[in-house]
C-alpha cells in the first residue's frame, strides 16, 4: 500500500482486517503471557512486555506512516522520549531546541544531568548557533518543530545534515504535525517521536507515545531499551490509538482550516499583543515550514498583556476545554506558564518568550465561527489600559 497517499494508507494497511476472522478491526490481545509449544522453538510472542500482537500492529503502522522500518509504542510521549534519551551514555552531550515541551526540559535538565549527560539549549532557527554548540562529545541533536508553545520552525534537513557531518543522531518530536503533515525521517532525521495522546489518538481518552526509525542498528538498541525499561503501551490503549489514526487526516484537515481562520481573526483584536502561527507568511519560519510540511497545523498561541488578562479571559471563554494537552476533537486552551511549562523556571520561560500572558490553543472540530465569537465575547471581559500601543501584528496568511 506504500504507493497510495497517506490519507488512504491510514485506512488500508497490512492490518485493515484480521486474516483469521475477517474482522475489520485489529483484535485486542489482552494477554500477559503466551503458551509455548516447544522450548527449542519458541513462538513469536512469549511475554507482553517483550511483544504483543496488538502493539505490533500499532508499531508497524506508525513505522509505515513515517516511512520508517521499525516502530515502538510506549506508555506515554515522555516514556518514548525518555527511553530514547537512554541511548546516550555518561559524558555524552546533547544539543536541544531551547523551547521544547516542559516535560522534555525537565527530563534533560533535572534527570539526565544527574547521570553525567550534558546539554546545550540552542535556538534551532539559527544554524550557526547549532553548529557552534556541537562539541566532540555531542551525540544527539534534538529538535521540536514547530516548537511548543511559541511555534518556532527548525529546518530539519539542514540540521540533520549538520548532525550527520559531526557523527550525531537527529531526533525530532513530531507531535504537533504527525506524519499526516510532516515526516522527519524523509528529511534526514534518525528517529521521530510522538506523544500519541495528542492528534494521533485524538479523543482525549488515551495516554501513549510512539517512535519510528529507518535505521536497523538504532531500532535494535531502542527495542532492547523498551524491553528493559518496560514502559510499553497496553493492548487496549494500542487499539484506541489505532482507531484514532483512522480519522487523523480528516480531523487534522478540519482543525487546521479552522486554526487559520481563528489566527487571522485574533490578529485583528487590539487586546491581543501577538499571534504565533506558522501559516502566516510573515512568520519567520514560514518558508521552511512550507517546504518540509504539508500544512500549518492546528496549533496557535497568542499573547495577552499579563496573567491578570489571562485570568479574565479564561474565566469568560465558554467553548474550549481549559486544560493540559492538545490535539483532540474538542478545542483545548492551555496556559503554558502554569501547565505544559510549569516545571521550567520562570526566568527560563521568559527567555523563551513563554510569558505569563501567553495562551496556547489547540483547535478542535467545532465550527470556527462559534469559537471566534466565543473569543470575542471573552476578550470583552478584559479590562483595557495603555498597553495597546505595544501590540504587534503578524497576520498575513500564505
Amino acid at each position: 500500500m506504500t504507493d497510495h497517499s497517506l490519507q488512504t494508507r491510514l485506512l488500508h494497511s497490512d492490518y485493515k482486517f484480521d486474516p483469521h476472522t475477517g474482522a475489520v478491526s485489529v483484535p485486542i490481545q489482552q494477554a500477559s503471557t503466551f503458551h509455548q509449544q516447544d522450548f527449542d522453538n519458541p513462538g513469536t510472542y512469549d511475554y507482553s512486555r517483550s511483544g504483543n500482537p496488538t502493539r505490533k500492529a500499532l508499531e508497524d503502522t506508525i513505522a509505515g506512516l513515517e516511512n520508517g522500518t521499525d516502530g515502538f509504542a510506549f506508555a506515554s510521549g515522555m516514556a518514548a522520549i525518555s527511553t530514547s534519551f537512554m541511548l546516550l551514555s555518561q559524558w555524552d552531550h546533547v544539543v536541544i531546541s531551547e523551547d521544547v515541551y516542559g516535560g522534555t526540559f525537565r527530563m534533560i535538565n533535572d534527570v539526565l544531568q544527574r547521570f553525567g549527560i550534558d546539554h546545550t539549549f540552542v535556538d534551532m532557527t539559527d544554524l550557526h548557533a547549532v553548529a557552534t554548540s556541537i562539541r566532540p562529545n555531542t551525540k544527539l541533536v534534538y529538535i521540536e518543530t514547530p516548537s511548543n508553545p511559541t511555534l518556532k520552525i527548525t529546518d530539519i534537513r539542514a540540521v540533520s545534515k549538520l548532525a550527520k557531518a559531526n557523527d550525531c543522531w537527529t531526533f525530532v518530536d513530531n507531535t504537533f504535525m504527525t506524519p499526516a503533515l510532516q515526516r522527519p525521517l524523509e528529511l534526514g532525521a534518525d528517529l521521530v517521536l510522538h506523544s500519541a495522546t495528542k492528534f494521533i489518538a485524538g479523543h482525549s481518552d488515551v495516554v501513549a507515545g510512539l517512535a519510528a526509525t529507518h535505521q536497523p542498528d538504532l531500532a535494535e538498541r531502542l527495542s532492547f531499551l523498551q524491553n528493559s525499561f518496560g514502559s510499553i503501551l497496553g493492548a487496549h490503549d494500542c487499539w484506541l490509538v489505532l482507531r484514532g489514526l483512522k480519522t487523523l487526516h480528516c480531523r487534522l484537515a478540519q482543525s487546521s482550516a479552522s486554526a487559520a481562520k481563528i489566527a487571522e481573526e485574533l490578529t485583528k483584536h487590539p487586546l491581543i499583543e501577538e499571534v504565533f502561527y506558522p501559516g502566516f507568511s510573515s512568520h519567520p519560519g514560514n518558508s521552511i515550514h512550507s517546504y518540509q510540511s504539508e500544512g500549518a497545523g492546528a496549533i496557535l498561541s497568542f499573547r495577552l498583556r499579563d496573567e491578570d488578562a489571562v485570568r479574565q479571559f479564561t474565566n469568560a471563554v465558554e467553548i474550549p476545554v481549559y486544560a493540559v494537552s492538545l490535539g483532540a476533537v474538542e478545542s483545548i486552551l492551555s496556559y503554558p506558564a502554569r501547565m505544559s511549562h510549569a516545571s521550567m523556571p520562570k526566568e527560563e520561560r521568559e527567555k523563551r518568550g513563554i510569558t505569563d500572558g501567553l495562551l496556547r490553543l489547540s483547535v478542535g472540530l467545532e465550527k470556527p465561527e462559534d469559537l471566534i465569537e466565543d473569543f470575542q465575547q471573552a476578550l470583552k471581559q478584559i479590562h483595557p489600559y495603555s498597553f495597546l500601543t505595544n501590540r504587534r501584528v503578524n497576520h498575513e496568511l500564505t
